[in-house]
C-alpha cells in the first residue's frame, strides 16, 4: 500500500522539504522540529504586531508569550478563545483553535491553563493501484498549565508544564506507515521585568523585558523514529507611551531561536539528546557565529490604544532565507464591544510570492470574569 496525503502534504512541506533542500543546497540549512503548531501565534493581538509577545501587556495568552507576565496582570480572571484557519490557499480543512485562562491568586500570583488543538484536516489512504483504502483525521493538541509569582516589586517568574500529543496517521492495518500517536511532556519557563506603577501622572513613560524558554522537553517518537520538538528562546523588550489619560502607543521588540540542533553539510541530525541538543544549538551551525545569527528570527510590533476601546496594531516578522525565509507584514484591530467582552482581529500580508501563509487570518475574543477595579482607579485617579 500507499499513502497519498491531503493535507498532510503542508506538514511535509514545513519539515521535511526544508530538510531535503539544506541537503542539496550548503547554504541553505533550516532548522526545524515536530509538533510545529507549538510554535504558531495563537492570538490574534500579537500575530498583528509580527508575533512579538514576550515583553507585551499581560492578557490570557500570556501562557503562550511569556507566562511571567502573569503576575502583572491588573484583572482578577480571564479567558480568551482564538481560531485560525491555517494555510487557507493550499488546504480548505486545517484549522488551530486556543482557549487559554488565567486567575490572580492574591496580589503577586497567578495560576493559568489552557488547550491548543490544532486540525490538519483528512488523510486518505490508497493503495498501490491507487484504490480507495480507507482515511484519517490528523490531530495534534497540547494541554498546558502553569504558575506565575512576583519575586520583587518589578520581577516575576513563571513555569509551565504541558503535555503534547501529535496523530498525523492514525493507527492499525488501515495505517501502512506503522506509525503510531507521538506523545511528550515539556515545560517553560519565563522571566519578566516591568517598572510600571500606578501613578496619578498622566504623562509617562514605562518599558517591560521578557524571557522565556519553552518546549524542554524529551523528543517525540512516533513508533518509527524520534523527533526533537520546538524548543526556544525568545526574548524582548516593550516600550509603553501614555501621553494622556486617553491615548496609549505601545512599541514591541522581540528575537527567538529554535533550540535544536542545525542541520549539518549533508542535511542529517546530530543524533544526540534534546538536552545535549539544546546546548549544542548555540555554536553548532556549520558555518559558524554567522550561520548562528541568522537562526535568530525577528519580530517588531506597534500598538495605538485610545481609551481601552480601540486598538490598531502593526507588525513585521522577519527571518534569514537560508534558515526558511519568512517574511510577512501584520496588521489588526482590538475592539472593546462591552465593559468585559473584547474582540481581537489579525491578518497577514507576505512580503515574497507563493508564501503559504497568505491571506491568513486570526479571531480571538476576550472576556474579563472579574474586573479588578481597584487597580484601575489607583492608574487614572
Amino acid at each position: 500500500m500507499k499513502i497519498r496525503f491531503s493535507t498532510l502534504i503542508c506538514f511535509l512541506i514545513i519539515l521535511t522539504t526544508l530538510n531535503i533542500q539544506a541537503q542539496n543546497q550548503e547554504d541553505y540549512r533550516v532548522v526545524s522540529a515536530a509538533v510545529p503548531f507549538l510554535s504558531i501565534s495563537p492570538d490574534s493581538k500579537a500575530a498583528a504586531m509580527g508575533d512579538a509577545g514576550v515583553a507585551s501587556t499581560p492578557d490570557a495568552n500570556s501562557v503562550y508569550w511569556n507566562v511571567a507576565k502573569l503576575a502583572f496582570v491588573e484583572n482578577k480572571t480571564g479567558v480568551s478563545v482564538s481560531y485560525a484557519p491555517w494555510l487557507k490557499d493550499l488546504v480548505g480543512d486545517m484549522g488551530l483553535m486556543t482557549i487559554n485562562g488565567y486567575k490572580k491568586v492574591g496580589t503577586n500570583r497567578a495560576i493559568t491553563g489552557g488547550i491548543t488543538y490544532f486540525d490538519q484536516g483528512k488523510i486518505l489512504f490508497t493503495t498501490n493501484t491507487g484504490t480507495d483504502a480507507g482515511q484519517f483525521h490528523s490531530r495534534e493538541f497540547s494541554i498546558h498549565g502553569g504558575v506565575t509569582q512576583k519575586l520583587t516589586q518589578d520581577l516575576s517568574m513563571g513555569v509551565v508544564l504541558k503535555m503534547i500529543n501529535s496523530n498525523l496517521t492514525g493507527t492499525g492495518s488501515g495505517n501502512p506507515t506503522g506509525g503510531k500517536p507521538g506523545r511528550t511532556a515539556a515545560g517553560d519557563i519565563g522571566l519578566y521585568y516591568n517598572r510600571n506603577r500606578p501613578t496619578k501622572e498622566l504623562q509617562k513613560t514605562d518599558f517591560a523585558f521578557g524571557l522565556a524558554i519553552q518546549n524542554l522537553g524529551g523528543k517525540i517518537n512516533y513508533g518509527f523514529s524520534q523527533y526533537f520538538i520546538p524548543a526556544n528562546l525568545k526574548v524582548g523588550t516593550s516600550i509603553t507611551i501614555t501621553p494622556d489619560i486617553h491615548n496609549k502607543f505601545n512599541f514591541l521588540v522581540d528575537f527567538n531561536k529554535l533550540l535544536v540542533p542545525t542541520p549539518t553539510v549533508d542535511g542529517s541530525l546530530p543524533n544526540v539528546s534534546s538536552i545535549e541538543g539544546l546546548f549544542k544549538s548555540f555554536g553548532d551551525a556549520p558555518d559558524g557565529f554567522k550561520e548562528e545569527i541568522r537562526e535568530v528570527m525577528g519580530s517588531i510590533g506597534a500598538e495605538y490604544n485610545y481609551d481601552n476601546l480601540l486598538a490598531i496594531r502593526g507588525g513585521y516578522f522577519f527571518e534569514a532565507k537560508s534558515k526558511g525565509g519568512r517574511k510577512f507584514a501584520t496588521m489588526g484591530l482590538g475592539l472593546k464591544i462591552k465593559e468585559y467582552y473584547g474582540i481581537d482581529m489579525a491578518y497577514l500580508i507576505p512580503t515574497n510570492s507563493g508564501n503559504p501563509l497568505a491571506n491568513t487570518w486570526r479571531l480571538s475574543v476576550n472576556i474579563i470574569l472579574n474586573r479588578n477595579n481597584a487597580s484601575t482607579e489607583a492608574i487614572v485617579e
